[in-house]
């Protein structure tokens, strides 16, 4: 199993997002993303695509974790957990060493456990309120 920092494209981005039952965007959509996106991470095994990650953000203060997905017959085997390990090196290796830096999400019901595995904290919480979404057509 490998990991391939930036060579994610369209047509395999499009692959891996609908492999998750995702209803996914248009092609020209991806291009866009894609190219304003700061680091992709494609898993593979034995060349054979098995997982993504997006990561988007200021590249200064806040960082997002998108379109995290894995085919349902690599969940539960440690992709995620190494596309994860491998965006977080990613960030601590191009961060002023001095900073710290927030990495952001919205989880899905079922990958909660997942994500605080990670030490990713959940919301609302006692400080926090919780994290808000909204598309815009």
């Amino acid at each position: 199993m490998e990991v391939r920092i930036n060579t994610l494209e369209p047509e395999l981005f499009l692959e891996l997002y609908k492999s998750v039952g995702w209803e996914p965007p248009c092609i020209e959509q991806v291009k866009t993303a894609l190219e304003n996106t700061i680091a992709t991470f494609t898993a593979y095994d034995d060349n054979a695509p098995v997982g993504m990650v997006r990561l988007i953000g200021d590249g200064g203060m806040s960082f997002y974790v998108k379109d995290f997905a894995v085919i349902p017959a690599y969940q539960a085997k440690g992709v995620g957990t190494m596309l994860m390990e491998c965006l977080e090196k990613y960030i601590r290796e191009n961060k002023v060493p001095d900073w710290a830096v927030s990495l952001e999400l919205i989880s899905s019901q079922e990958a909660v456990s997942f994500y605080q595995k990670k030490g990713f904290e959940e919301r609302p919480n006692d400080w926090d309120g919780p994290g808000m979404f909204k598309m815009v057509r």
